[in-house]
Formats: structure tokens, sequence, C-alpha cells
């Protein structure tokens, strides 16, 4: 089955490249696949060990490959010059040019904290969480708290995926003061559309880091990042208890496709009716980065 999205500047559907289809088909799809999966792929030390090869100079030289088969637009990056990345995590966390992800300045409007695929829910079950259609999980179980889960009855919920072609530092959505981070141990599952058709409650399972923001125009937000196959590390750079500025950088992924899951309280923002209406027909949108999806109510 192919994997499609909604091009917010077209309104066009494209068809998504996806790094290691095969290898991912295999692997959820068929039951020597899944069997490795279980035994040895989904265990932290798989992808530690393939995080640390990433950070060996030798990785370079599968750098160029990697931006020619997803085609990536070096002209946004920091350095356009390959020679300045010293190992492939290096690349894949780079920067981006300042002017290559404005920030969106319009009053009481909420940016996606990151360059990706977004699925966006208003008025939510916090018992029924969508995963996928036909996939569903509770929010305390994402979140080990069973009262704080319950203040989020009829709320928001955002999904941001990223593919490996994307920019992978996070931001914060609005301007706030944020606590400092919990970490909760996992599994190292995919969060690919792949894999989340497969097999109910990845986000609970997988390995996430989970941050209580409180912004300055939609009061108190759960910012969750969520960690993948071959995703050995999540780096979170901001300071926690300072004041931030909308934009900021919160931190990044190390290789591999993640998500950013974002919860706000029932009747704190809209979300921008375009991604309403595509997430209602099944299709992500893809944004970038300081892009307004939402507005405060």
């Amino acid at each position: 089955m192919e994997i499609y999205y909604i091009d917010r500047k077209t309104g066009e559907k494209k068809r998504e490249t996806v790094a290691g289809d095969k290898y991912l088909r295999w692997m959820y799809e068929t039951k020597t696949g899944t069997n490795l999966l279980e035994a040895i792929i989904k265990r932290k030390l798989f992808s530690t060990i393939y995080g640390k090869i990433q950070d060996l100079s030798l990785s370079r030289r599968k750098i160029s490959d990697f931006i020619k088969n997803l085609e990536i637009d070096m002209t946004e990056a920091e350095y356009e010059d390959l020679k300045h990345y010293k190992n492939f995590n290096d690349f894949f966390t780079r920067r981006l040019k300042k002017n290559s992800r404005p920030i969106c300045q319009e009053k009481d409007s909420f940016i996606s904290p990151g360059d990706g695929r977004i699925f966006a829910y208003e008025n939510i079950n916090v018992e029924k969480i969508l995963q996928v259609k036909g996939q569903q999980y509770p929010l305390w179980k994402l979140i080990e708290d069973r009262g704080l889960a319950e203040e989020y009855a009829g709320g928001t919920c955002i999904v941001v995926r990223l593919n490996p072609a994307d920019y992978h530092r996070f931001h914060f959505p609005d301007d706030g003061i944020p606590d400092s981070s919990i970490k909760i141990t996992g599994a190292y599952y995919s969060v690919n559309p792949i894999a989340l058709r497969k097999r109910t409650g990845i986000y609970c399972e997988n390995k996430r880091e989970i941050t209580i923001f409180q912004s300055k125009n939609f009061e108190e937000i759960v910012m969750i990042e969520v960690g993948a196959t071959c995703v050995g590390t999540i780096i979170q750079t901001y300071q926690p208890g300072k004041t931030v500025k909308k934009g900021e950088e919160k931190g990044y992924f190390k290789f591999g496709g993640s998500t950013v899951i974002l919860f706000l309280k029932k009747n704190r923002i809209k979300i921008d009716e375009d991604i309403i209406n595509n997430t209602n027909q099944g299709f992500e949108t893809k944004v970038k980065m300081g892009e307004k999806i939402g507005v405060k109510i």
C-alpha cells in the first residue's frame, strides 16, 4: 500500500518516498521479518549500535546518495558544502539558514513545531486517541499519568510525523516556559504508517520524552517526542524553566524518522480548516516548521 499526503502549498495529493520501503514492509508484513523485529530490531541495543555507526567518519560516504534519493534541498541548510559534515549524524541533525523557516508572527497564531506531515484531531476522547484509522490508544498510557490525561478531555491532538528526509530539529509552537522533560523508556518500533497500521499503540510502547509547556497564548501544552527504529537518541537543547520565544529550538532527533505529538486543552486552539479536512479524509498535510497551523480561540 502506497503512502500519500497533501502538499499544503499546492493542495496536491503526493506519494511519499519511503526510505527503506522494502525493508519496512518485510519487517512488518512477513512472519520472518516480524520475528526479527521482536527479537532484535525493536530493542535499544540495535538502535544504539546503529546510531553509533552514524557517528563514524566513514558514514559520510552515504550522505550524497541520501540527499539524491530523498530529494533534499541543501540550499536551505546552514552549510551546503557536504565537506562540513564530519559524519552522517552531523548531516542528519543539520541546522537550517534562519530565512529557510520564517516563523509566523500573526497575532494568536500557533506554529508547527517541526517539518513533517500532520494529522490533527479536535474534541478528542482521551480514552481513544487515533493512531491511524482502525488503531487507537488511551492518552494516559502515552503519558503514564491518568490525572493529567483527563484534563485534556475534549481538547486537541496534533501529530507531526518526520520523514527521514525532513529537517530533524523540533521547536516551541508559542512563547512560554517549558518544564524539564520526563524520559520514558521503551521499544524502538518504526513510526512510519506501514508500521502504525500493523501494530496498535506504537507511540505508547516506544521510547519518548514528555515536556509540560506553559505557553503564553494557549496555556498548558503537553509536548511529546517519540523515538523510533534507529533513533538511538533524542537531544533536548532548551533550558527548563527559562522563557522561550515562539520558534525557538527545543531539541533534535538523531538518525531515523520520528514523531512529535502535542496535546492542548479544550477551547484553546482552532486548527486550520485545511488540516482538519485532510485529516478527516485520512491524509496527512505536509508542513514546515514555523508555519501557522492554528489560532487561539
